[in-house]
Parts: structure tokens; C-alpha cells; sequence
């Protein structure tokens, strides 16, 4: 099935879930999966906000036990290997260097704390942790010489933005109908249902937004920041019935990125000296990123932003233990994101639970709203808020998703069953080499690292370096930004270069213009040659 860039909107559907993160994009794809037929809209581009601003980490939170939150470390360690399996191409397993610190905490309880990080969950691919001397090993050269000694233990990286992309992928293979650059302006409940109003972007600078009503069985909220808002100010009910007991905690989280501060592929973990958790990890080749910070901010801005005091102080903090300093004016990229935690009445931000409540009204249409969560639980979220929807509804069909895997995964028919997850891509980007070698090297690892086994489809049958079009900036080929238009809901530069790719940083401002007018063309084609919501490629084609 193929995406337009205008597809039709249902009438009615079962589920309207309102929110194109990954909790959004992940219960669209459970509740398809199960059947029902399902409506996902999201206001901007899919994963345009928290969902892209993570730390980008598959990983059970090893500071969350300190905070004795062992049920979510638990959970979250239990989904690594899940999540590793199901998407090779854009999860893989990351080793970690925590150097130790006698000022922060004794050696005993460090080794005490990975023990149990090693053996709250079953481990088949990611081995566990072990000490190492510092002094004369690659993993201490970076490292200020104080640090004799440390220990390095497992989790997994993710290319987080991809995820929401392929999980909203998979729904619409499976039924649902994805509407990206939708708002929901209103959502009014009666007995029988809810009756939605939705307000779709215009294509084009000189086109009109659409008006729709649709009718839904039931409504879901995974609004994320906006969980709250959405609740007060866009879904109401008769007499004005209270739709839910919480509130959110807003929390900002603010990451840089610099040249690259070390050769080899480990990350590192440090403590700051106010007790928070700073990663350094190896990044796009070039490039290290250090995150985050956790600043509360009253309200949810328009766009989130880090502030020079986070700047300055993720600088300081990494000072701290790298031998080279680390200075603003290092810095190349910073992102900032704001995370949707649930109120528990805690202090200080940094501790406030990671974990999530799935809240359920049924007085009426039902309604779910999803608050908290964190991207390593999202499939065991997803799963249990579907679970719920399908009780709501009368409708109890079984989960699923757990041995499934995200579009791209499925390496089998490339280089037969699965063994790891690491090494089958591998396997899968030696073969794939081998049926292309007219590619560039370089090209086809970013491709199969980021489309796994449908980067044949990228490709678009093309033999010869003629096939992929012109090159729109070094290293992006028209076949690609065809691919990512058609099948991945991409409408601006920005959806290409910064969530569906992290070229923006390997590019040059005018080179990302050309990317930007590029795009700009392929829209205004599409809806020229009267193609919007039917086959859009050959007008983009005419349109460059």
C-alpha cells in the first residue's frame, strides 16, 4: 500500500488515536493488527517533537534504581532484546563505559547495581557487565588520568525518529489510516461515540485547509505534552464531566552535538556532581552527542529549544571527565525536547518516574489517555493500552507484536533465519553489497541501516548510478526523497534531513536549501497534475 500525500479520511473508524508519537504510533499499530479499523492523525510531521529529542537509547534506566523503581527497569530491560529483534536496522546493542568515580559512589555498590541491571530481565544478545582498568586501554585514553578504573556494561541505541516512521508504517500496511499534519480542533462525546472535527494543513501556501468529521467508537489520547491541553481545551463532554484525575509534569531535555571526542564505539555514562546522568555516544561517524538535561518548564512552548545555561552546563559536565574540554563554541547541533512525565510529587525533575498510566473513562464513549512513558517500554505500552481498547470495545483479540518485526526487519529472505541482531546485519549489508556493488559504500550502509531489507524498494529496481536521479546533496539521491514522499509521509526538508535522516548535519546550509526546493516542487507537482491522495510520483518527476 502505498502512501499519497493526500489520503482519504474515513467516515467512521473503531479507534481515533490523536498523536503521532511512538505511544500514538505504536497503539495504531497493535490496534491494526487486531483488526480494528483505526484512525491515527498527528497536528505536525510524525515524531516532529519528544519522540525525536531522546537520548535515542534502548535502555532499562540503570539510574532508575536508585529511585527503587525496579518494576520499570525491569520492564524496560526485558523489551532490549525484544525491540533489537524486531528492528535490526535502526536498534543496535551499545556497550557503555561508566568510569568511577570514588568522590560518588563506593566500587561495592556499583558492581551491586550492574549486578542486578545484569539479571532483572533474561539477556540472550547483550553481554553483561565487567570492570576495567582505565590506564593504558583504549576506553580511558579519553579520560582524564584521576579515572584509574571503571566498568562497562549493555543496552541499545535507536534511531528514535525512524521507529515512530516504521511503527506508523506498519500500521497503515495492517489497515490504518495515518494523517500526518492533522489537528484535531475538537472531539465532543455522546453515548453512542465521539464525534471528531479535524483540520488537515494545506498542501500548498495557496491552498485552503480541509474540514472533516469523523465518528469514533472510541478516542484515544497520546498527545504527549499536550495530553493535558488536549483534555481541557479540545475534548469535552456532556455537562461538562471531568475526563481525568492527572496532570503532567513538563520536563525539558536538552542534548549537543560536537565533533567527534574519541575513536572507538563505546558511549560513556557520567554522573554529575548534583546527582543527574550525562551520556557521551558516538554519533553520525563524525560526531558525539551529550545529553540531557532536566529542566522544568511551566508550559509546553511552541518549540522547544535549549537554553545557553543547559549548553553551558553539559559542556561543564563532560569537562569534568574528558581530558580535552568541551566549549560552547564546539557545539554544531542541539536539539531540545520536552517530556510528558506523569506527576508524582517529586522535587527534583530528574526523578520524577519514567513509567506510564493508561487512564480509561467508559461513562459514555470510552476514552484512554495515555500519560508518561518512555521509548523503550512503547511496544509493552502499546500492547496493554490495545489489550484495554479491545475489553472497552467487546472486541478481546490477542496480542501480537511481540515476535513480529517493523517493516525493514524481516532479513530472512537476505540471509536466512535470524541469529543476532548485530551480526544478521552484518550478514545482510555484505549481501546486499554484493547483489549492488555499483554503489558507493557509503551510500548502501546508510541505506541498509536505515530501510534494513526495504532499501531495495528505495532503490526502486535501479542497476546503474544513473537510476537513482540526481543528486539533490552529497550522499541524497532524487530516488530516495521519491521513496521517503511516497511510503514515509515526508513533506519538508526538515522531515528528510533532520527525523527521517540526520543528513542536515552533514550538509551545508545551501545544500539544504537545494533539499528544501527540492521538496518544495515534488509537493507543487503533485497537487498541479491533480495527483494529491492517488499516485504522486510521476508528477513529482515532471515537477523536478
Amino acid at each position: 500500500m502505498e502512501a499519497a500525500l493526500n489520503p482519504a479520511i474515513p467516515h467512521t473508524c473503531d479507534v481515533l488515536v490523536v498523536g503521532g508519537g511512538i505511544n500514538g504510533a505504536g497503539i495504531a499499530r497493535d490496534l491494526a493488527g487486531r483488526g480494528f479499523k483505526v484512525l491515527l492523525v498527528e497536528q505536525h510531521d510524525l515524531a516532529a517533537h519528544t519522540s525525536s529529542s531522546s537520548t535515542k537509547l534502548i535502555h532499562g534506566g540503570l539510574r532508575y534504581l536508585e529511585h527503587r523503581e525496579f518494576s520499570l527497569v525491569r520492564k524496560a530491560l526485558q523489551e532490549r532484546e525484544v525491540l533489537l529483534r524486531s528492528a535490526p536496522h535502526i536498534i543496535k546493542p551499545l556497550r557503555f563505559v561508566m568510569p568511577h568515580d570514588p568522590h560518588m559512589r563506593p566500587a561495592w555498590l556499583i558492581r551491586l547495581g550492574l549486578f542486578l541491571y545484569d539479571h532483572l530481565a533474561r539477556r540472550e544478545v547483550l553481554p553483561g557487565s565487567r570492570g576495567v582498568a582505565l590506564r593504558g586501554h583504549r576506553l580511558g585514553a579519553p579520560l582524564q588520568t584521576r579515572f584509574k578504573r571503571g566498568f562497562v556494561y549493555s543496552d541499545g541505541w535507536v534511531d528514535d525518529a525512524r521507529l515512530v516512521v516504521l511503527n506508523a508504517m506498519d500500521a497503515r500496511e495492517r489497515g490504518a489510516t495515518v494523517l500526518t499534519r492533522t489537528r484535531c480542533v475538537r472531539a465532543t462525546r455522546g453515548e453512542q461515540g465521539w464525534t471528531v472535527r479535524l483540520q488537515r494543513e494545506a498542501l500548498t501556501p495557496q491552498g485552503q485547509p480541509g474540514l472533516h468529521t469523523v465518528k469514533a467508537r472510541m478516542l484515544v489520547n497520546a498527545a504527549g505534552p499536550w495530553a493535558h491541553a488536549f483534555l481541557r481545551d479540545v475534548a469535552s463532554a456532556p455537562g461538562g464531566e471531568a475526563l481525568t484525575r492527572h496532570s503532567l509534569r513538563l520536563v525539558k531535555g536538552s542534548h549537543i552535538v560536537v565533533p567527534r571526542l574519541f575513536e572507538h564505539e563505546h558511549a560513556y555514562i557520567f554522573q554529575a556532581r548534583d546527582g543527574r546522568i550525562i551520556f557521551a555516544i558516538p554519533y553520525e561517524q563524525k560526531f558525539t552527542l551529550i545529553g540531557t538535561t532536566d529542566v522544568e518548564v511551566p508550559s509546553m512552548p511552541d518549540q522547544a529549544r535549549i537554553s545557553d545555561e543547559e549548553t553551558a552546563y553539559l559542556c561543564e559536565q563532560a569537562s569534568a571527565y574528558f581530558r580535552a574540554p568541551v566549549q560552547p563554541d564546539m557545539v554544531l547541533w542541539s536539539y531540545a525536547g520536552v517530556r510528558p512525565l506523569l506527576e508524582d510529587a517529586h522535587a527534583d525533575a530528574s526523578a520524577v518516574t519514567r513509567d506510564y498510566l493508561l487512564e480509561t473513562c467508559a461513562h459514555g464513549a470510552p476514552l484512554m489517555t495515555v500519560w508518561g512513558g518512555k521509548i523503550t517500554t512503547y511496544r509493552k505500552l502499546a500492547e496493554e493500552a490495545a489489550t484495554q481498547i479491545g475489553q472497552m470495545l467487546g472486541d478481546g483479540r490477542g496480542a501480537w507484536t511481540r515476535q513480529s518485526r517493523l517493516p525493514g526487519g524481516d532479513l530472512d529472505a537476505w540471509i536466512g533465519p535470524p541469529l543476532r541482531p548485530d551480526r544478521d546485519m552484518q550478514a545482510f549489508l555484505s549481501r546486499w553489497r554484493h547483489k549492488h556493488p555499483w554503489l558507493p559504500l557509503a551510500l548502501a550502509e546508510r541505506w541498509t541501516k536505515a530501510y534494513g531489507a526495504r532499501a531495495e524498494r528505495v532503490l526502486g529496481g535501479a542497476t546503474t548510478p544513473a537510476g537513482l536521479g540526481r543528486e539533490v546533496a552529497p550522499g541524497l539521491y532524487e530516488c530516495e526523497l521519491r521513496y521517503l514522499v511516497r511510503h514515509e509521509w515526508a513533506r519538508s526538508a526538515d522531515d528528510v534531513l533532520w527525523r527521517r535522516s540526520k543528513l542536515g548535519l552533514h550538509l551545508t546550509p545551501e545544500q539544504r536549501l537545494q533539499v528544501q526546493a527540492w521538496m518544495a516542487a515534488a509537493v507543487q507537482g503533485a497537487v498541479t497534475a491533480g495527483t494529491v491522495g492517488a499516485e504522486v510520483v510521476p508528477a513529482m518527476a515532471e515537477a523536478t
